[in-house]
């Protein structure tokens, strides 16, 4: 029995490939069908690779273009990973090759960090370039508008106005997921002619506004079910004490709020329908269930978000399978009758 859902996947650099490992084992077969999907940044970019997959061809020969895709942002992602990383992370900013090669010998994540505080990417001129935009515009299948496959939605912030923007349809670019990837210490703001306001409005990473964001996936013609995939963790034990864990946390409970306050507010409406104060409403109440590995994401620090090494990336695909095995074996069974998340215990 295919069972159909929608997916959210959250953003969070190197990490992400955890949600390329739950995707790629959800495409292996056909127990569900992908209606839609809404991404920010790195799943954003896993979103992306999905859509033109599937919108490729039908069938198992959409599932296996799909994963193509996704092998192909990775791989991509990982050759810049291998020891290079510093060359890539860097390539923006105005500094002699030696510090490049210095970087690679010690410690590429804390003399990156510490180089945006100093250096903007705007500092480099003519010499800028985003690497997302060859990895995304030469994705084995490429074309994100096609029509036929899942619905796509990209979420962005607004540097202007600091409101979510969320893209779809045929907005949905290169540009487009790029914007929703661009961290403002290390990228750019990406410029996109906006036809919401009639001007050109520059965009930073979407993980600040919504990661990701769930309101796309509440039409009354998509499924009620979704399945949200997390990178970041939600809880973590014990006070930080020193910078590093301090910077983390902050890290994790940044870029989780925005899903945090969705969360509840579905919570809320399901406590109202509980008690009988909807009826009167047309009112869609989503069913959510849950893919992550909290203790894997726990033992590792965000720096490791901007260290895609291969090593790394293949933890992160194994994890992600053996997670969406789980998901599969247990709480698809769930889906069309019942949330697999305690969302009244959590929120109540």
């Amino acid at each position: 029995m295919t069972r159909m859902l929608n997916l959210a996947l959250q953003g969070g650099g190197a990490h992400g490939a955890f949600a390329w490992g739950v995707l790629d084992r959800l495409l292996e077969g056909d127990e569900i069908e992908i209606a839609a999907i809404s991404g920010t940044s790195a799943g954003a970019l896993n979103g992306a690779a999905v859509k033109a997959g599937l919108a490729s061809a039908p069938g198992a020969d959409g599932r296996r273009a799909a994963r193509e895709n996704l092998d192909h942002v990775w791989s991509q992602v990982g050759h810049v990973g291998d020891g290079r990383m510093a060359r890539w992370m860097a390539s923006s900013l105005p500094v002699p090759h030696g510090w490049d090669r210095l970087a690679e010998m010690l410690s590429p994540a804390a003399l990156l960090e510490n180089l945006t505080r100093v250096f903007s990417p705007y500092d480099s001129g003519p010499f800028y370039s985003n690497p997302l935009a060859r990895i995304i515009r030469r994705l084995p299948h490429p074309d994100l508008t096609r029509a036929g496959g899942p619905r796509f939605f990209v979420t962005a912030t607004n540097v202007r106005t600091g409101r979510v923007r969320i893209f779809s349809g045929d907005e949905v670019t290169p540009e487009a997921v790029m914007a929703s990837a661009c961290l403002p210490t290390m990228f750019r703001a990406v410029e996109i002619a906006d036809p919401l306001t009639g001007r050109v409005e520059a965009f930073w990473d979407g993980g600040y506004s919504g990661n990701p964001a769930l309101f796309p996936l509440f039409p009354a013609d998509l499924p009620r079910d979704i399945v949200i995939v997390t990178i970041n963790p939600q809880e973590r034990e014990g006070v930080p004490r020193t910078p590093v864990q301090i910077q983390d946390r902050i890290n994790e409970i940044s870029f989780n709020s925005s899903l945090q306050r969705e969360l509840r507010a579905i919570a809320f409406v399901k406590r109202l329908a509980d008690e009988g104060r909807l009826e009167s409403r047309a009112m869609k109440t989503p069913l959510i269930h849950l893919i992550s590995d909290e203790d894997l994401m726990i033992s590792l620090g965000s720096r490791t978000k901007i260290m895609p090494g291969p090593g790394l990336l293949a933890r992160m695909k194994a994890a992600g399978r053996a997670a969406a095995d789980r998901f599969v074996a247990g709480d698809l069974a769930n889906v069309g009758l019942r949330d697999s998340v305690d969302l009244r215990g959590l929120y109540g």
